[in-house]
């Protein structure tokens, strides 16, 4: 995964996501989406099959790097969490 920023704005940033597509980028769009703050967290890819998937997260007034940071965090505890339970599971 390589994060290239697009365009980054106090309550705005854009960015590219190589190497991920929609079921990476539809989960962070939803955990961004749990946080208050944001105001537009959304993503397109232009193409399925080649296409780099573009990804936009607006707030009003937090830091969009903190949101996104945060969104992250939240994904991997949850990963984490998955991992878990699927090794305790799966005995």
């Amino acid at each position: 995964m390589e994060i290239n920023v697009i365009e980054e704005k106090k309550n705005r940033i854009s960015f590219e996501i190589k190497g991920e597509g929609n079921t990476f980028c539809n989960l962070l769009k939803d955990e961004l989406w749990n946080d208050k703050n944001v105001t537009v967290a959304a993503y397109n890819i232009k193409h399925p099959l080649i296409g780099i998937p573009f990804m936009i997260v607006e707030t009003d007034g937090k830091s969009p790097k903190q949101a996104l940071e945060s969104a992250a965090e939240r994904v991997a505890d949850k990963a984490e969490k998955l991992r878990k339970e699927a090794k305790r599971a799966l005995k």
